[in-house]
């Protein structure tokens, strides 16, 4: 058995180098073909920059070298442990990220566990009360949702409950014009509930709708029509034979959604200027910050292959098909 699980891991280990290996040199090939001038774009719209010293910031930054020196220099400074220096900020690349990395944290943290929540409690309902009205209602709801654009749903919340409501501030993590030492705890929960709640709206109808058809399936079987013939009450049949067989492969759908949270995750932070991850990597790309866009790359890679790789462990743990269809191999 120790021996299967060191296989598991070892095999998901060598996809996962292949992985940032390939995603890495097409991120590069992509950005080489791109028409953004990184030199242009760090001057900005300045007319005194003249080309002598446009020369030299291309020097420093190694952009005047042909692109296979530069992508195998900093290959090899990525694998020493030197991540490079961000052209925008001016900082160490690892230390943007671990700074916008919280922020974004927190944001999908909060999404997550409330489309998960959400999500789980009405695919029940939905599947319980099948046909009915409130199972075609909620099924409308989903199907809206999983059309519904996300920047668009997060300029309707900024309208309604920003400037018409004014429940919630606008934009940005914490009040604009305020220190960072004078900024409370309650300020910052008031600036990420309007984007949490944008994120978590369009994660829900996945998790409602697998589960939906999981509860309509057992709802079916033999041992809930045993569990209703012994005289089992319907709020019993739900938590003692539903709720147990549904919840963890709703979990294990939950990790594997870690890819589109992260990609809502940049729509919403550009719509509510919230300084994260997602926001950065736009900055990035559109202003040639090559050592930048690279390093969330590669966290983003890891991120998502991290969900993915519970939701596999937790599919070995639920269906024993997958462990002896492994055994076999």
């Amino acid at each position: 058995m120790k021996r299967i699980t060191g296989k598991f891991f070892a095999k998901k280990f060598i996809k996962l180098i292949t992985l940032l290996i390939a995603l890495c040199v097409i991120t590069f090939v992509l950005m080489e073909l791109s028409p953004i001038d990184p030199v242009t774009a760090y001057v900005g719209a300045s007319t005194k920059v003249g080309a002598e010293q446009r020369a030299l910031i291309a020097e420093h930054w190694g952009l005047n070298k042909p692109p296979v020196e530069r992508f195998m220099s900093w290959f090899t400074s990525i694998i020493q442990g030197d991540w490079g220096t961000s052209m925008i900020y001016r900082r160490p690349v690892l230390e943007v990220i671990g700074q916008k990395f919280v922020s974004s944290l927190a944001l999908m943290s909060i999404a997550w566990v409330l489309s998960g929540i959400i999500g789980f409690v009405l695919g029940i309902i939905a599947g319980i009360k099948e046909g009915k009205f409130a199972d075609k209602l909620i099924c409308a709801y989903c199907h809206i949702l999983i059309s519904t654009p996300t920047f668009w749903l997060g300029i309707l919340f900024i309208m309604i409950f920003a400037v018409k409501l004014g429940w919630f501030p606008v934009a940005m993590s914490v009040p604009i014009g305020v220190l960072a030492q004078d900024v409370s705890l309650l300020d910052k929960i008031s600036h990420i509930i309007l984007p949490a709640l944008t994120l978590s709206v369009l994660g829900i109808a996945n998790i409602c709708l697998h589960t939906r058809e999981k509860v309509s399936d057992i709802m079916k079987t033999d041992f809930i029509l045993f569990a209703k013939a012994r005289g089992e009450s319907s709020r019993s049949i739900v938590f003692n034979h539903v709720v147990k067989n549904v919840s963890l492969p709703a979990i294990t759908l939950q990790f594997l959604s870690f890819s589109e949270l992260f990609g809502g995750t940049i729509f919403v932070e550009q719509v509510f200027s919230y300084p994260g991850l997602g926001r950065a990597v736009v900055q990035s790309g559109l202003r040639g910050d090559l050592p930048l866009l690279m390093g969330i790359v590669i966290i983003s890679l890891v991120f998502v292959y991290t969900g993915n790789l519970v939701a596999d462990m937790l599919y070995r743990v639920i269906d024993p098909r997958i462990r002896e269809g492994l055994n076999i191999q």
